[in-house]
């Protein structure tokens, strides 16, 4: 009994982020094809290279001129992407930022939308190497806490450090520290949020199968099995008494 829940958990913890992964490339995948329009390619021009007037020929073109449309979305998407990017280090990429901030700016809704989305893009894809930068700050005598740096300083001199939660890292505490109370750490992202993530429990220098929490699994037989023959024995003893 305590091998397969033993081999249970650890196909479990293989399986497990495999599954995810895969489930979220496809919800990616429908999202895409379902907002792609189909005036980027019609099934029926594939019709040369998938002859046939069945219901499964039809569905096969429909299928793959849907593959198609998503690839030329993606495709249209890179290529804006890297232009705007190109566009920003110019001169005029900074006027046409300006202005899109002042409009968006202006209007209640839309200006707290745009900056939260502003804002979150720029903390996951900038280039700003104090965004990824771990810490450890005092919060009580005694107990240190993990933190990370967000590049922010404030008026006064604070720096601005992100507290997470554990293991929920989604959601924490923005707080303003002293840069003399801020110990510096020598290992990376990667170690900090390891820790972060499992509670405490996980070691980022193992990995695959010996990464993560130890599972004990009690032999709840055997244990039964010796309860009995403790108490069988000390019945004997009494009855010899």
């Amino acid at each position: 009994m305590a091998s397969w829940k033993r081999d249970f958990a650890s196909g479990l913890i293989v399986l497990g982020p495999i599954l995810i992964t895969l489930y979220a490339i496809y919800w990616l995948y429908g999202l895409v094809a379902g907002v792609t329009p189909g005036l980027i390619l019609d099934p029926a021009a594939l019709k040369p290279l998938i002859p046939g007037t069945t219901e499964q020929a039809l569905q096969t073109r429909q299928q793959v001129a849907q593959f198609l449309r998503v690839i030329v979305a993606l495709t249209v998407f890179v290529i804006l992407t890297f232009s705007v990017g190109y566009l920003m280090r110019t001169t005029v990429g900074g006027l046409v930022e300006r202005l899109v901030d002042n409009i968006a700016n202006r209007v209640p809704v839309v200006r707290v939308v745009y900056n939260a989305s502003k804002m979150a893009a720029e903390t996951a894809f900038g280039e700003q190497e104090s965004l990824q930068k771990p810490v450890k700050i005092e919060t009580w005598e005694g107990l240190r806490m993990t933190a990370f740096k967000t590049g922010k300083v404030t008026g006064d001199g604070r720096e601005v450090l992100f507290l997470p939660t554990s293991p929920n890292i989604t959601t924490g505490y923005v707080v303003e520290v002293e840069s003399e109370e801020i110990t510096e750490l020598e290992e990376d992202v990667e170690d900090a949020l390891t820790r972060v993530l499992s509670a405490g429990f996980g070691d980022a220098n193992r990995r695959g199968m010996d990464a993560g929490i130890s599972i004990d699994v009690i032999d709840e037989a055997g244990s039964d099995r010796d309860d009995r023959s403790n108490q069988t024995d000390h019945v004997e003893r009494a009855n010899d008494d």
